[in-house]
């Protein structure tokens, strides 16, 4: 393939990884304004919304150097679809069990997102970008280690104030 089309796939993933991630923020930033019981959750939710604004600003780095933008567009789309997830969760008696999936399984399309582009960046030669998103994978899986790790304390802390009839949701 021409150094042209790896580049041109490279900026497409760039530009899809950074919507993404914008995504991210929409579906973690109202859960982590509505965790009461749970702050072991609410602290790493932080702590990942700080990686992904990191993320955001590195991808944007690298689109720089490509010269170019990303797309407001798909930064827009996938941040109301994000919001919209975000918020149907809320209306559940267990929504942070549900949360916690839907966080997991998002943490893994990340990775399987920045993988490939791995691959794409890797075959293009681009160094920079090779390494930049070996960093944000990094912290994805950081991210989806944690929430496999703490899935069981989230649902034995959902189980015990729901017996204990305390407001067991969030």
């Amino acid at each position: 393939m021409a150094d042209a089309q790896h580049t041109s796939l490279i900026i497409t993933g760039l530009k899809n990884a950074h919507a993404m991630e914008n995504q991210a923020l929409s579906i973690m930033k109202p859960q982590v304004s509505r965790i009461e019981h749970y702050p072991e959750v609410a602290r790493r939710l932080e702590q990942h919304i700080a990686e992904t604004e990191s993320q955001i600003a590195r991808l944007e780095g690298l689109l720089e150097s490509f010269d170019t933008d990303h797309s407001t567009l798909k930064d827009m789309a996938l941040s109301v679809a994000g919001s919209v997830a975000a918020m149907g969760h809320t209306i559940a008696g267990d929504e942070i069990l549900k949360n916690s999936f839907a966080n997991f399984a998002f943490e893994h399309f990340e990775i399987a997102a920045y993988k490939s582009m791995l691959v794409l960046s890797e075959l293009g030669g681009h160094r920079e970008v090779t390494a930049v998103l070996q960093t944000n994978l990094k912290e994805e899986q950081a991210m989806a280690q944690w929430l496999d790790e703490n899935l069981r304390d989230v649902t034995l802390r959902f189980a015990s104030l729901k017996e204990g009839g305390q407001t067991a949701k969030v």
